[in-house]
């Protein structure tokens, strides 16, 4: 199995940063892509950047680029969203999303969620 710890999350004024962190651990044998998720109250869980394993580009929701930043650690199996001038509209729960090969089976992983709340 697969085991998502995140941290970072919190509660921040309008303009400010966050720094979000997520460690994968357990029998991993390789990891094909990692990336953050976002759902707030009533909405569908939504894509907001993800960051391949072995080139690719990275991608992101429109309603972030140029404002957050993701980037992994590959040796620390550790993916990293900097949240940069952030809005209210960010407001949401964000989950960690791993894709992983384990044992002989490729799957999705999630994490058991971090809160950002922005104030205005």
């Amino acid at each position: 199995q697969v085991q998502l710890v995140e941290s970072g999350g919190g509660l921040v004024q309008a303009g400010g940063s966050l720094r979000l962190s997520c460690a994968a651990s357990g029998r991993i044998f390789s990891i094909k892509r990692m990336g953050w998720y976002r759902q707030a109250p009533g909405n569908q869980r939504e894509l907001v950047a993800d960051i391949p394993t072995g080139g690719g580009s990275t991608n992101y929701a429109d309603s972030v680029k140029g404002r957050f930043t993701i980037s992994r650690d590959n040796a620390k199996n550790t993916v990293y969203l900097q949240m940069n001038s952030i809005q209210p509209e960010d407001t949401a729960v964000y989950y960690c999303n791993v894709r992983a090969v384990v044992g002989f089976m490729e799957r999705d992983y999630w994490g058991q969620g971090t809160q950002v709340t922005v104030s205005s």
